[in-house]
């Protein structure tokens, strides 16, 4: 199995008076999302059991899932990882300060287990290069070193966003990642200039 990746050569500006450059941006090629019944009806198949007796099984770990994670626990969904809830919030000097409102956002936080970032990181990629007018260019399959990118390593169960006032401090994720290209076999390199793929 591969994953697709599609590189696009699209117009890129990095502020509002830049004319802007072609560049070709890498983004995964999705796709279309499977339903929770074909999903079911694959793992029927494959445990041996009835679909009707895995449709229980899934509508009851999904509510076990939901019931533990907004008690504050971590959940392991087998195979795959953990899930967990976790929030971003403003912080204060003063605990008088400390209220409900400083909450920005609840999130839903998934670490992927070891197995699963290994069968991520030895998937092969094939890119397809389309040019600014859709045409395809080249194509290209990955020699990358299959690095994993692992949000727990750099991230907080809660992440401070800051206020105003003295004293408050800024937190969360800024930036990301272009896919340029600039030829050779490999697709070339990317820069760090604040697009995410």
């Amino acid at each position: 199995m591969a994953m697709k990746v599609k590189a696009v050569e699209r117009l890129v500006k990095f502020n509002k008076n830049d004319a802007g450059t072609y560049r070709y941006v890498m983004q995964p090629d999705l796709y279309i999302p499977l339903s929770q019944e074909k999903v079911i009806k694959e793992a029927a198949l494959r445990s041996g059991v009835s679909r009707g007796v895995m449709q229980a099984c899934w509508d009851a770990a999904g509510e076990v899932i939901k019931a533990w994670a907004t008690e504050g626990h971590s959940v392991a969904l087998p195979g795959l990882g953990t899930m967990r809830f976790g929030l971003r919030a403003s912080s204060v000097a003063n605990v008088n300060d400390v209220k409900t409102s400083l909450i920005k956002t609840r999130r839903i936080i998934f670490t992927p287990a070891v197995d699963l970032k290994e069968e991520l990181a030895n998937t092969s990629i094939q890119i397809t290069c389309y040019d600014r007018n859709g045409e395809e260019v080249k194509r290209v399959t990955s020699s990358d070193p299959g690095n994993i990118e692992d949000d727990a390593d750099t991230r907080t169960d809660t992440e401070n966003t800051g206020n105003s006032g003295s004293g408050s401090s800024t937190g969360g994720n800024t930036g990301g990642n272009t896919g340029g290209n600039d030829g050779g076999d490999n697709g070339g390199g990317g820069g760090d200039d604040g697009m995410q793929i």
